[in-house]
């Protein structure tokens, strides 16, 4: 894809992943939206990709779970940037426990961020990038999306849809222009989870190493796709 004058959606841009996504994107030249539930993260956010440049950064307060907020954060970017070229869909939860001690509400909070929140965000952008001849839609999923594991049941089960709802999506907007992929990280040095950033984890990808992925994927070849990407630490601590 030739990325200049490119229009960019990243939901949960303010933190980790998503932030660091969001710095690229801006030091490759890109309008971006980041989109979080925080006005002040995302005021402080704004200010900093602002001040890298040479790019231009919005900001637009958003729970994912909400489609009514997801439909007026499109609206916005139509109005705001003249429309979405690029949507990552970054925004996600992690909850971890067994099957007993998981409470509905969590179960449901996982689902509704990690999968509804992805469909809902599709769901706007592709009438969008239809009228400026396609885009890019990437997910950011998890390893945990291909490897069940216990006490991740609820996790496991939200990231395996997400992996299903994307492959499907590919298949489907690829004919109109649109390219679809998702990224499958282990494990990454952030506050994802209830983690804390931390040295004696430098061993863990940073999210840096995501954003290198995406955009390399925003700047591979039009005529391939590489629609499903794995990525995990070189050289974990052994077991």
């Amino acid at each position: 894809m030739d990325l200049s004058g490119r229009k960019a959606v990243v939901t949960g841009g303010t933190k980790g992943i998503g932030r660091a996504i969001a710095r690229a994107l801006i030091a490759a030249g890109l309008d971006v939206i980041i989109s979080a539930r925080h006005v002040e993260d995302i005021e402080r956010t704004v200010s900093e990709l602002n001040e890298l440049g040479p790019g231009r950064a919005l900001g637009v307060e958003c729970d994912v779970r909400d489609e009514s907020q997801v439909q007026e954060l499109f609206a916005h970017a139509a109005t705001a940037l003249g429309g979405v070229d690029i949507l990552v869909n970054n925004a996600g939860i992690g909850i971890f426990g067994p099957v007993e001690a998981t409470s509905g509400e969590d179960f449901r909070a996982l689902i509704e961020t990690n999968v509804c929140g992805v469909f809902y965000c599709c769901h706007a952008a592709i009438p969008l990038m239809k009228r400026r001849g396609g885009g890019y839609i990437i997910n950011i999923s998890s390893l945990a999306g291909a490897n069940a594991h216990a006490k991740m049941a609820a996790y496991n089960a939200s990231k395996f849809a997400l992996n299903g709802f994307s492959e499907a999506l590919m298949q489907e907007v690829r004919h109109d222009g649109i390219k679809v992929s998702y990224i499958m990280p282990g494990s990454v040095n952030t506050e994802f989870g209830g983690d804390e950033p931390t040295a004696e984890k430098s061993w863990q990808l940073q999210p840096n190493d995501i954003a290198q992925v995406v955009m390399d994927l925003l700047r591979y070849p039009q005529r391939g796709l590489p629609s499903r990407v794995e990525i995990r630490p070189s050289q974990p601590p052994k077991k």
